[in-house]
């Protein structure tokens, strides 16, 4: 066969041949891709890459322009570029992971060990605590016996005052007259006078000290019975007026004693006012003190400006009252004698007389109440008194005085109540001779 006819028929065989090897290729196609495939989304890229598509390039070269074979390439090179990064990512990804692992457990060791310090912290803030509820307990049983204490102190004190008087005679008048005598008795004339000036500074030097340390102490032990800060300043101020009061009162009935007794048989150059003076120098220690902190507590115990716990005495500052006393009277025996500023609640504040309590409103000019007294000497400030000034101090006072009650009666507690009968009764003090 020759001609066109046979042309047809060789290029109709040749397309035939082609559409064969184009379905023998795609069947090819196809279990290559499902064998791929089952290798996984990477899985055979190497054999594709050094087999099929060197191939694929040197079957197509001959077939395509030189163009498919550059776009050909540059998408082989693509691919393999691509596959490079993702390789690098998933090294890097792995790197970062690994990175990420140290990192936990460096954080994981770092959290046990913080768990740790806060396990001992705990326990010894547990034992700290500890510590500090048993201090608070010791710290409670030790005021606890300081208040027992300050209270046999005080029936000691009453018990050594009437067993004195009752071993002690009341002096004779011959022992009186051989008493100025004596050598151990032996005083010059005007002696309490020519030692005035240096008993004088003693004793001012002495109501500082108990300013500064006695009522500290007073003020600390009624806090333990009373929250009232204020009324625990009430109460130790009243005690200091009331100290003096009693003792100036003592010392005019002892001087009166004294006198009535020496004026019988005085004699010499100096006058009977300053023999008696002398005598009740240097017999001090015949001063009834107990008798006067009863006196004190008795007056305390009816004052309405005052309350106190009924199950408790003001007999708990009994320490302050006796020393406050004591100076007291010791400073009757002066020339002139020491007495404290008469003070009442809603006054004028005085700067030359007091000083402002701490928790003062200083723009105010009433006193609303008197912390401690000041010390005077006639008119001449010795020592300045404490007090405290607040606004609208006079009607709130009034108030308080109208609608306070006491809580508690009128009588002594059950501790001092034997105490006070035997001021009530006549003592060896009270009679005609003063006691040695």
């Amino acid at each position: 066969m020759s001609g066109p006819a046979a042309v047809s028929a060789n290029l109709n065989r040749c397309c035939e041949i082609i559409e064969l090897n184009s379905q023998i290729q795609g069947q090819l196609f196809t279990i290559l891709n499902e064998t791929s495939r089952e290798g996984g989304h990477y899985a055979g890229v190497e054999t594709i890459k050094t087999r099929l598509l060197p191939w694929l390039g040197t079957c197509f070269s001959c077939a395509t322009s030189g163009r498919h074979f550059e776009d050909s390439f540059s998408l082989t090179q693509d691919s393999v570029e691509k596959e490079r990064q993702l390789r690098e990512l998933a090294s890097n990804q792995t790197f970062q992971l690994q990175e990420l692992q140290e990192e936990l457990t460096s954080t994981r060791l770092q959290l046990s060990s913080v768990q740790q310090d806060l396990k001992t912290s705990r326990a010894q803030e547990e034992d700290a605590l500890r510590k500090l509820n048993r201090m608070n307990d010791y710290e409670q049983q030790i005021q606890i016996l300081r208040d027992e204490i300050t209270i046999l102190d005080a029936q000691n004190s009453v018990l050594q005052s009437r067993l004195a008087r009752s071993r002690s005679p009341s002096p004779r008048r011959s022992e009186i007259k051989s008493s100025s005598l004596l050598p151990s008795r032996s005083c010059s004339p005007g002696r309490a006078r020519r030692t005035n000036t240096s008993r004088r500074a003693c004793l001012i030097t002495r109501f500082g000290d108990i300013y500064a340390q006695e009522r500290l102490d007073a003020e600390t032990l009624l806090r333990t019975y009373i929250s009232d800060m204020e009324m625990v300043q009430r109460i130790i101020y009243i005690a200091a007026v009331e100290s003096f009061s009693a003792a100036k009162m003592a010392y005019r009935q002892f001087k009166i004693r004294v006198r009535d007794t020496l004026s019988l048989g005085h004699s010499g150059p100096e006058s009977l006012e300053d023999t008696v003076l002398d005598y009740i120098v240097r017999h001090e220690d015949l001063y009834d003190v107990q008798a006067s902190v009863n006196e004190v507590i008795r007056s305390m115990n009816i004052n309405p400006k005052i309350s106190f716990p009924p199950e408790i005495d003001f007999i708990v500052i009994s320490t302050l009252i006796r020393e406050l006393c004591r100076v007291a009277f010791s400073m009757q025996t002066l020339f002139p004698p020491l007495d404290i500023a008469f003070g009442t609640d809603g006054e004028l504040f005085s700067e030359t007389k007091y000083y402002r309590s701490f928790d003062s409103d200083f723009t105010a000019l009433l006193v609303a109440y008197h912390v401690w007294p000041a010390l005077m000497e006639k008119d001449v400030v010795i020592l300045k008194g404490e007090a405290v000034t607040k606004r609208g101090a006079l009607w709130s006072r009034r108030s308080r005085s109208s609608s306070r009650g006491r809580s508690r009666s009128s009588s002594p507690g059950p501790l001092l109540a034997h105490h006070l009968s035997r001021s009530r009764s006549p003592s060896p003090l009270r009679s005609t001779s003063p006691r040695r």
